[in-house]
């Protein structure tokens, strides 16, 4: 969306002249605690015309200093009439297409086609670039009446809610300034807070327009067209289901298909590459919306399985810690939401909890009678069970009141309860997360898989289509050529490498580490990666690279964290595990949705939340239920330290 926008600006060729009308400005000395809005208000301006005049009050404001207020019309511009070259399409450039190919797909001669895109005389066609489609010219004699331009540099961990709530104007009106941030908001990137320009208005009344190139959907989707080379053996049909669409919205968007699919055929798709991805939720602390009204019931079911230890005429009990994995995972988590609860009586929480024994295993368990014999339908959400058919019968028999069940440890994706919330994301939710990264800061990316990597293979076919892979040697080493082949300059480019084949690693990072005098490259992984961790993998070039993954969890160095792993130790003697963790994370989140001023269910849907080492970032299922889509992009940084990706 953004070289899209780029590309239309560029086809724009104007000429103002411009009159200020500015009266003189007057001063105002900043008391203790008055903030922008405030001053605004009291001299009739907005904020955005303060900090026009005064840029470093946007890092906050200081007592005593002096502001400049400007006069209220000084915010006017007029422009003289203009002229606009405005009906322009593009075409981003994917591997295997030609120049000949795209001037034949739209019907445009070599010299027009370069005249429009100059750099194509010096560079060529590369894959990534955005070319300018020339089109007949339309003239179009505007008189445009627009305001001063103001300006917001992006800054590291900002986000549309809080820039937009700067400057008092709503998100929807800061993304129809700045369309090419509906993908994401790169850091350093100078937003149009107020004020338009020719140019910019007719862009923005070109993206609102032009239907044929950019679609916009109801959830913001945008749908960017590429091309494609027929390949052997597809058909009309398989084409369609390919990019999703319609047989007949296929034709019409490539009328050649009426005669037939030919093998070769460059055909108009959808590039899904660079589809936006939905909005996300925005990060909140709960903490600051507590509710304390009617005390609320919370429930937890965790397989102690007390009756087997205390049956046990083998083991001691001290013996059965030692062996029994699943009973620590279980007294360590328990002990994590110990200290939540604890938590949560300092902060005086109207809450009452109840913990009984769930006495399950993987096929079995005592929830049935527990839900029965305790009137567990009048709870307000319950957490547990751990394990996934436990969790679903507990969802079931409590679905009829909609009490919610948040399944703490499962993996699994499950059956579809609306009352089910999956704290642990899918594997699926992981990957496409590291993916969603890569598009939102505009990567070219490529894949380097081992044939062992089913599983990852199936899974780029299927939902990462656009990811070119590799090629490989006949020793089963990595193309130095092909990969970089597909290096695209003044872009990141990303290496999703899978594989544990320490000689294929090997060549992938030497491949990687040689171009880096041309290229900006980064290595990625979607899985934990053991042959990394040996010997042989000099751990310098994986620092190089910035090594770079998806996870559900973070190190946190925090002050609450480090709280935390204080008061755990000073109880436990020990500091916490990841069960412990994951524990309090759990725990506490559901403590805190439970008091604010709406259902858990509301909240879940309205907020995301990060704790000291999980994100619980909840969106509703197609089939039913909750999924949790709060993965962290973990990278290795010069400093060789772990760290969260912006």
């Amino acid at each position: 969306m953004m070289k899209y926008f780029f590309a239309i600006c560029i086809t724009i060729v104007m000429i103002t002249n411009t009159v200020f009308a500015q009266e003189k400005a007057i001063t105002h000395k900043v008391e203790k605690g008055e903030t922008i809005v405030q001053i605004a208000i009291k001299y009739n301006v907005t904020p955005f015309d303060i900090y026009q005049l005064n840029p470093d009050v946007q890092n906050g404001l200081k007592p005593n200093s002096v502001l400049l207020i400007p006069s209220k019309s000084s915010s006017k511009i007029t422009s003289l009439p203009v002229k606009a070259s405005v009906q322009a399409i593009t075409h981003l450039v994917t591997p295997k297409e030609t120049l000949y190919g795209i001037e034949k797909q739209y019907g445009v001669s070599d010299d027009e086609l370069k005249k429009a895109n100059p750099f194509l005389e010096n560079e060529g066609l590369q894959i990534g670039q955005t070319l300018v489609i020339p089109a007949k010219n339309k003239i179009i004699n505007t008189a445009v009446v627009h305001e001063k331009l103001i300006y917001h540099d992006v800054l590291p961990k900002e986000t549309k809610y809080s820039i937009s709530r700067k400057y008092g104007i709503t998100i929807a009106e800061l993304e129809k300034r700045n369309p090419e941030i509906l993908t994401g908001l790169p850091i350093g990137y100078r937003l149009i807070i107020k004020g338009t320009t020719p140019k910019t208005a007719k862009v923005l009344e070109q993206l609102e327009a032009n239907r044929e190139d950019v679609i916009q959907k109801p959830l913001k989707v945008a749908v960017v067209y590429t091309s494609y080379e027929v390949q052997p053996k597809e058909t009309l049909y398989s084409l369609s289901k390919t990019f999703g669409m319609s047989q007949e919205d296929f034709i019409a968007l490539n009328p050649e298909l009426k005669n037939g699919v030919e093998i070769g055929m460059i055909l108009k798709v959808p590039y899904k590459d660079a589809a936006l991805q939905e909005n996300r939720k925005e990060y909140t602390a709960l903490s600051k919306k507590i509710s304390l009204g009617s005390r609320k019931k919370m429930v937890l079911l965790l397989p102690f399985n007390i009756p087997r230890v205390e049956g046990d005429t083998i083991n001691s009990t001290g013996n059965r810690l030692k062996k029994d994995k699943f009973l620590n995972m279980t007294l360590d988590f328990y002990a994590g939401a110990l200290i939540a609860i604890d938590s949560a009586k300092v902060l005086g929480l109207p809450v009452d909890v109840e913990i009984y024994d769930s006495e399950e295993t993987k096929n079995s368990s005592n929830v049935a009678s527990i839900i029965r014999n305790n009137n567990l339908t009048t709870a307000n959400v319950i957490i547990g069970p751990f394990y996934q058919s436990n969790a679903e019968t507990a969802a079931q028999l409590l679905s009829e009141r909609n009490v919610p069940v948040i399944s703490p440890l499962s993996k699994d994706v499950g059956n579809p309860f609306n009352n089910l919330y999956q704290t642990i994301p899918t594997n699926e939710v992981i990957k496409n997360a590291m993916f969603d990264y890569m598009r939102a800061h505009n990567g070219n990316i490529m894949a380097v898989v081992d044939r062992k990597k089913e599983s990852i293979v199936q899974y780029i076919k299927e939902y990462q289509k656009n990811v070119p892979f590799v090629a490989f040697k006949e020793n089963g080493s990595v193309s130095a050529e092909s990969l970089k082949s597909m290096l695209v300059k003044d872009r990141m480019n990303y290496v999703v490498m899978e594989t544990g084949n320490t000689w294929m690693i090997k060549t992938t990072i030497a491949a990687m580490v040689s171009s880096m005098s041309e290229y900006k490259v980064q290595l990625v992984i979607l899985e934990p990666n053991e042959t990394l961790d040996t010997d042989e993998i000099k751990f310098s070039n994986l620092i190089k690279l910035k090594l770079m993954y998806p996870s559900v969890t973070r190190d946190n160095n925090s002050s609450e964290a480090v709280i935390f792993d204080k008061e755990f130790r000073k109880v436990n003697n020990i500091y916490p595990s990841d069960y412990a963790t994951r524990g309090f994370d759990v725990t506490f989140d559901t403590m805190m949705r439970l008091v604010q001023d709406k259902t858990l269910e509301e909240t879940v849907n309205s907020a995301a939340t990060k704790q000291v080492e999980n994100k619980f970032e909840y969106y509703k299922k197609p089939d039913g239920g909750y999924t949790n889509k709060g993965v962290f992009i973990m990278y290795y940084d010069s400093d060789l330290t772990l760290k969260e990706a912006n």
